[in-house]
């Protein structure tokens, strides 16, 4: 049984984060590994509830309590085949979840301190591999069915392990050079280093999974080719489709860019992909409207490369720093301010104002900003300018990290047919199968841009599906019906 003043012995700590001035001369992590004793005593904090709501808040239904109690007693082993039952790639999600589990602990009652399950987790991977855990496990024999799988994202690889083990050929095709998805470069190295995802690759390919790269499907192969050659195709392209501001006077202002149109090249040259970047930060005064995880990631990017200054604008008021239990009870997902590790890199952050002009001869040079208040009414965001505040400020690069509008239309769905539907998105049955029969889809491409927790948990339920549809013998796990989970708005 799991230690029941645990949580009263030790309170939560994580490990220390590298220090400000040495981490933003160089891209890797952030956050050190923790020691064997921190991470078996913050492990020791999780009593094992006879309800563990951790459990409401994973979308991947991940047995918390059970590996919380493995490391706890140092069962290193046994903890990764807990944790991996249900996670295909917990170095991924350990490091890139913002972590609904934790606001669903039963410590975090009452503003209290839950147990740190992300940074358990990622410790259970990390020493896996670290011990020679974690090995490829290629299926007894083959099924002779083959699967196609467009994107190289969680849902995508996900999906690929799970099919390639339960004996199917498997094919993935990805259009970048390199394997990862929205993971491999559009996501910085101090959050993840790609070495996490090369390994994890490495195992797939030594499973069976065969990689396609450089390869766009609708345009340097079509559909019909691949439906031809394969039995199924699951669509887990991803919803990049960057949200933009079209109708902002003085948007075609050169210096105002998307998010990605920034993090991509520069996680390039990180990668060594390229020798420079034709949007970087050094020197400039940087401006970044969007208040989540991409513009965070701006934010650490636009650090690194010297940046004369960066102020982040959000269109919302400042969020509470604890949890409004009459407006977000326990355990939902709590509306508090958010503070990423590039907050503390420096910048200056403004809330409840609006972007109303870029200013600008050819080039952006101002932005005019004003004031706020944003209400909500039956369903629809309304927001509302506040006479007299509007003001400027300088800006020499503008990146617009707003969210996204779902997966790209283009040559690929043109040749299914298929539409998005007003989410951007691919709707699909409760088999996950789109309108054209054999073809699938999962992920940010089904769902809109959402948590890594559920890419990964859409792309194991659609292989079940896939698998159930080739007529595969016994059955694959599947902790999710499309038609019973709320979907991004």
């Amino acid at each position: 049984m799991p230690d029941p003043q645990g949580f009263l012995r030790y309170e939560r700590k994580l490990p220390t984060r590298r220090p400000v001035p040495v981490r933003i001369q160089d891209w890797r992590e952030v956050y050190p590994s923790a020691s064997d004793e921190l991470i078996r005593e913050q492990a020791t904090r999780c009593m094992d509830c006879g309800i563990p709501f951790c459990h409401q808040g994973c979308p991947l239904g991940n047995r918390i309590p059970d590996w919380n109690d493995l490391v706890r007693t140092g069962q290193w082993r046994y903890a990764i085949e807990a944790l991996h039952a249900t996670n295909n790639f917990p170095e991924f999600t350990g490091r890139l979840c913002p972590a609904p589990c934790e606001a669903a602990c039963v410590l975090a009652i009452n503003g209290g301190s839950p147990v740190t399950i992300k940074q358990v987790e990622v410790e259970i991977i990390n020493r896996a591999f670290d011990l020679g855990y974690v090995t490829p496990q290629p299926a007894p024999e083959p099924s002779g069915r083959s699967v196609a799988v467009v994107g190289s994202g969680p849902a995508g690889l996900a999906a690929a392990q799970q099919l390639a083990r339960a004996g199917h050929a498997v094919t993935v095709f990805e259009r970048d050079d390199e394997p990862g998805g929205l993971m491999r470069y559009g996501i910085p190295d101090f959050k993840l280093e790609k070495r996490h995802i090369d390994r994890r690759l490495a195992q797939l390919d030594a499973e069976g999974v065969r990689f396609v790269t450089g390869c766009a499907v609708g345009v340097d192969v079509t559909v019909a080719a691949l439906r031809e050659r394969y039995d199924a195709i699951l669509l887990a392209a991803g919803a990049l489709a960057g949200r933009d501001v079209p109708d902002t006077p003085g948007r075609h202002l050169a210096g105002v860019h998307l998010a990605m149109e920034h993090l991509v090249p520069a996680n390039r040259v990180v990668a060594g992909k390229q020798s420079t970047t034709p949007i970087d930060a050094a020197g400039k005064h940087v401006i970044i409207i969007g208040g989540g995880d991409t513009a965070a990631d701006c934010l650490g990017v636009a650090h690194r490369q010297g940046a004369a200054s960066i102020t982040q604008l959000d269109l919302y008021p400042l969020p509470p720093l604890d949890r409004d239990e009459t407006h977000d009870p326990w355990p939902t997902w709590p509306w508090i301010l958010r503070e990423y590790p590039a907050h503390e890199e420096g910048g200056e952050r403004v809330f409840a104002v609006a972007v109303q002009e870029f200013v600008g001869t050819r080039r952006v040079e101002a932005i005019r900003i004003a004031e706020v208040s944003v209400v909500k009414q039956n369903g629809r965001r309304l927001v509302t300018v506040l006479p007299g505040t509007e003001r400027e400020l300088p800006a020499d690069l503008v990146l617009l990290a707003i969210g996204f509008d779902g997966t790209e239309e283009g040559p690929l769905l043109d040749q299914l047919g298929l539409a998005r539907n007003r989410r951007g998105g691919m709707d699909c049955g409760p088999d996950w199968q789109t309108a054209v029969p054999g073809v699938f889809v999962a992920g940010d491409m089904h769902r809109g841009a959402s948590l890594i927790v559920w890419a990964i948990a859409e792309g194991r339920a659609a292989a079940a599906a896939v698998h159930t549809y080739l007529g595969g013998a016994g059955s694959l796990p599947s902790p999710v019906d499309p038609a019973a989970v709320p979907l991004t708005a």
